[in-house]
């Protein structure tokens, strides 16, 4: 028999999450039946969303998450020996599937790109980018674009291809580092939020015109300020509230309701997967940007399963500059 391991959520997260809520459990898995593969995970991902949707589980579940995976068995000719696919498995080391949950890697991978990739930059993350900022930002050439996190997984793309659309692009960051990261990226301003003397100051400085789009990754105290910031019809497209995620209660105020009534503005939260029919032509159009140099890409490895929880637990943190992977 085969046997798996895998990362269990023993206790629902109070506040910020701790190493002593996750357990790593060892099971057996079943024989194949006609249909199915044996898969083998190579790279996992740690995400912000992971942090709330968590507050669905139940207590004792596989950790939820995606991971590149390899098949090492097979009793379905569609996915045979040595295929490699992106699948929604949790943090377990292999697993039985039907193959109705998985989702084959792009054909002809580059043999120059880390198939990690899959799991970032050309990936869901680098979708929610793509759809996000073309969609429900509905950027256009020559505008303005504020993003927050944006050494981020999702901020750091975002960025680029706001700048390949001849845009002027200004992001935030939580240290120096990732403040240089994102100057060598091609930011137009980079600033890190941590140790500016007034928010408010820096983003007039930065743009004394205002933004005509805003990329929030994190939500709170930065957004409220923002928010004040944007041009008259400014898209601003909620991403994610990172700031928000680990609180014991809710942050209070203030509101947003008076400068999006007098500057007309749009706010709009969205999920990538509204966008599922659509994967494909967002998968090619940012293959093709890395492969042209148009989007430079960074990945934040931690080796060992092991050692998920700890990454997690970083990634969380800001640790990371770019994609947080973990290669078994």
């Amino acid at each position: 028999m085969v046997r798996t391991a895998s990362w269990v959520l023993k206790k629902h997260f109070e506040g910020f999450p701790k190493l002593s809520d996750f357990e790593l459990k060892e099971a057996e898995l079943p024989a194949l039946n006609n249909g199915d593969v044996l898969l083998e995970s190579v790279f996992f991902s740690v995400d912000p969303y992971m942090r709330p949707y968590s507050k669905r589980m139940k207590e004792g579940d596989v950790m939820l998450g995606s991971q590149v995976a390899r098949v090492v068995e097979s009793r379905d000719p569609a996915y045979p020996v040595g295929t490699f696919v992106v699948s929604a498995a949790g943090w377990t080391t292999r697993f039985v599937s039907n193959g109705k949950d998985l989702q084959r890697m792009i054909p002809d991978w580059p043999n120059e790109l880390p198939r990690s990739l899959a799991l970032g930059t050309i990936g869901m993350p680098g979708l929610t980018a793509y759809f996000g900022l073309l969609e429900v930002c509905k950027l256009r050439p020559g505008e303005t674009v504020l993003i927050n996190s944006a050494a981020g997984a999702v901020g750091s793309v975002v960025g680029q291809i706001a700048k390949t659309a001849g845009c002027k692009v200004v992001g935030s960051a939580g240290s120096d580092k990732k403040v240089a990261y994102l100057k060598n990226l091609g930011f137009d301003v980079a600033f890190n939020y941590k140790t500016v003397r007034s928010l408010a100051e820096t983003l007039k400085e930065a743009s004394p015109d205002g933004y005509d789009c805003y990329f929030d990754n994190v939500g709170g105290a930065f957004s409220s300020v923002a928010m004040e910031q944007m041009k008259k019809f400014g898209r601003i497209a909620l991403c994610g509230a990172i700031s928000l995620y680990n609180d014991k209660e809710p942050q209070q105020g203030p509101y947003l309701q008076l400068s999006m009534i007098l500057k007309e503005l749009c706010m709009e939260g969205f999920l990538v997967t509204r966008w599922e029919n659509r994967k494909e032509e967002g998968l090619k159009a940012l293959l093709k940007w890395v492969m042209e140099g148009k989007i430079k890409w960074h990945e934040h490895i931690t080796e060992g399963f092991e050692n998920m929880p700890a990454a997690f637990l970083g990634m969380l943190k800001g640790d990371n500059i770019g994609k947080a992977v973990i290669k078994v």
